[in-house]
């Protein structure tokens, strides 16, 4: 990574961002009665949540060890999977709730800033030409477990996370489709960052 001071503020900024959003969206469910457990619950069964956190971890341990975190195939992952939270945002959820106050400033964090934030990080700051063209199917392992999860936790309390894996809306089908189209979309897009990688490797 290079300008060790410079890379270290923006991991900086990109982790307070992330654990912002997610405190806001924990403040707004206790403030609504819940109790703090019952709040964390809830927001671990959301991916949005979930990626929040990692990125809170991995860009607050950048901050904190700068040219010493090494890591070049970890944040384009985690780029990788911000942008799939973005985009699914963008297309499949935007406008299906009416936001305001803490919320809408949560959501802005989470879906719509962050995202760019971590994948500008990585085209400025992270090591290139480390990549290879079977990153894209490890980064997907993560999406794919939280499917599971999501699914499972669903099936238990009879409410899904997201309306495109709500078996009881789209039956089962519907919903390994859904899934489907949302995977190959996403190593499609992933395998394009191992190709801007290598590009910006030779440059």
């Amino acid at each position: 990574m290079g300008g060790d001071l410079i890379c270290r503020l923006f991991a900086l900024v990109i982790c307070l961002s992330a654990c912002i959003g997610i405190g806001l969206e924990l403040g707004t469910l206790t403030r609504g009665g819940a109790s703090m457990l019952g709040s964390l619950w809830v927001l671990i069964g959301y991916f949005t949540i979930l990626t929040n956190g990692l990125v809170a971890v991995v860009f607050g341990t950048i901050a904190l060890l700068g040219e010493r975190f090494d890591h070049p195939r970890l944040v384009p992952g985690v780029a990788a999977v911000m942008a799939l939270v973005g985009v699914i945002f963008a297309l499949l959820l935007q406008g299906l709730r009416t936001l305001a106050g803490a919320t809408a400033e949560a959501n802005f964090l989470l879906h719509q800033l962050n995202p760019v934030l971590v994948v500008s990080f990585w085209l400025l700051f992270t090591r290139k030409g480390a990549l290879s063209w079977r990153d894209p199917l490890l980064w997907a392992l993560y999406p794919l477990a939280y499917l599971a999860y999501a699914l499972a936790r669903g099936a238990a309390e009879g409410k899904y996370a997201y309306p495109f894996i709500d078996v009881s809306a789209h039956g089962w089908v519907g919903v390994m489709s859904n899934a489907v189209v949302i995977a190959l979309g996403f190593v499609a897009a992933a395998e394009v960052l191992v190709l801007v990688d290598r590009i910006l490797a030779r440059q």
